[in-house]
């Protein structure tokens, strides 16, 4: 038994033989390559700030030219609008004409809103990003892929579904509060109209990245008013979206449809939802270097 050559039938002896190794390495070095180099890419690594503004500016652009490179289809948006505030008539949640017509009333409030619809669309998202970028870079790459995913998939809705907002209808009473209180900033309405597709409502991105940034700061911030100003956000926003006729409530859904895409699309390339990564890049250990030979023995 302890013998390590084998016998054959001439009484001459064989090398010993070994078993082949089950490693993949062995049989399919390629396939294994692969795979190893997919792990890598997948692995969060520590945001390069130079690269993240780069990719963050090209990437609204392209955004940006997509989606006002969309027909406008101005006769079918329409034609949608009917349908959607008919169906929110059946449900009985046709209620956006009654609100823009109470908040409206209000100047300070309605004005107050326009800005914010205009600005902190855009404010707010940059600041969250920030904060990932500097407290957060473990969870900084799931994070963006969620938003970049979200926004991606928002663009083939404004392609296969053009939808005129409510203060485009016709017929609709509703009010352009941009219109009536000559209030600046709005790309949906005034002077800059022009500058942006005016049948893009669904799916709502004000809802999808506002989402976003209160989902983030909910399940990151430490301090409990942070969780909640995290919570409100979004909420406050739907009501904004709503009272200047910018959005249907169903659009608000569109938009919470896009953002669960995106998680999904993050969860299956990272393994786990940004908020359950290492809040830190995990460092990279050096392999150690090889014992030296003692020429003394």
């Amino acid at each position: 038994m302890g013998d390590m050559t084998v016998k054959t039938l001439e009484g001459r002896t064989a090398a010993p033989t070994t078993e082949p190794s089950a490693s993949p390495t062995s049989t399919e070095p390629g396939r294994t390559g692969f795979s190893a180099r997919l792990r890598g890419v997948r692995v969060p690594r520590r945001p390069r700030i130079w690269f993240e503004v780069l990719l963050i500016a090209v990437s609204y652009w392209v955004y940006s030219l997509v989606r006002n490179a969309v027909p406008e289809q101005k006769t079918q948006a329409l034609k949608n609008a009917d349908w959607i505030w008919s169906v929110e008539h059946h449900l009985g949640i046709a209620v956006e004409q009654s609100v823009n017509h109470a908040v409206n009333s209000v100047t300070w409030l309605i004005v107050g809103m326009n800005y914010y619809y205009a600005t902190l669309h855009f404010i707010v998202t940059i600041g969250v990003l920030v904060w990932l970028f500097r407290s957060h870079p473990g969870r900084y790459a799931a994070s963006r892929l969620v938003l970049f995913a979200t926004t991606g998939v928002a663009l083939v809705g404004y392609y296969f579904v053009p939808l005129a907002p409510p203060r485009l209808m016709n017929g609709g009473g509703f009010i352009d509060t941009v219109l009536v209180h000559h209030t600046w900033g709005s790309m949906a309405s005034g002077d800059l109209k022009n500058m942006s597709n005016q049948y893009a409502a669904m799916p709502s991105m004000h809802i999808g990245w506002s989402t976003w940034c209160g989902l983030t700061i909910f399940a990151l911030a430490s301090a409990p008013w942070a969780k909640i100003l995290g919570l409100l956000y979004p909420t406050a926003t739907l009501v904004v979206i709503v009272s200047t006729a910018n959005h249907f409530w169903l659009d608000a859904v569109g938009g919470l449809l896009c953002l669960t895409f995106g998680f999904l699309v993050s969860r299956a390339w990272y393994g786990a939802l940004p908020h359950h990564l290492p809040r830190l890049v995990p460092t990279r250990r050096r392999p150690a270097p090889p014992p030296r030979n003692n020429p003394r023995g």
